[in-house]
């Protein structure tokens, strides 16, 4: 069956830098379109970042410029590479594929 396993979240300072990483199972990984999500608490579920299969990848405004999304079709895995995180980058990180699979998350926390 298809899994999606995240891992690489924890707890930083603001200004801080992590690596968030989803590795995939049970799929065609390189024809798939990847996404990472969020949610924070309280707060709906939202996309933070894009990579398509040819590797074109879309951002969220807010995490332009911090954040770069990228894919490694050999390993089966997506990337979410994260720095000058601020508090409001609070929150718990899904990947997606493009046909509606979730991992489970992983748990970012940013101190000020």
């Amino acid at each position: 069956q298809v899994q999606l396993v995240e891992s690489g979240g924890g707890s930083v300072q603001a200004g801080g830098s992590l690596r968030l990483s989803c590795a995939a199972s049970g799929i065609i990984f390189s024809t798939n379109d990847m996404s990472w999500y969020r949610q924070a608490p309280g707060k709906q579920r939202e996309w933070v970042a894009g990579i398509s299969t040819g590797g074109i990848t879309n951002y969220l405004d807010s995490v332009k410029g911090r954040f770069t999304i990228s894919r490694d079709n050999a390993k089966k895995t997506v990337y979410l590479q994260m720095n000058s995180l601020k508090p409001e980058d609070t929150a718990v990180y899904y990947c997606r594929t493009r046909t509606g699979y979730w991992g489970q998350g992983t748990q970012v926390t940013v101190s000020s």
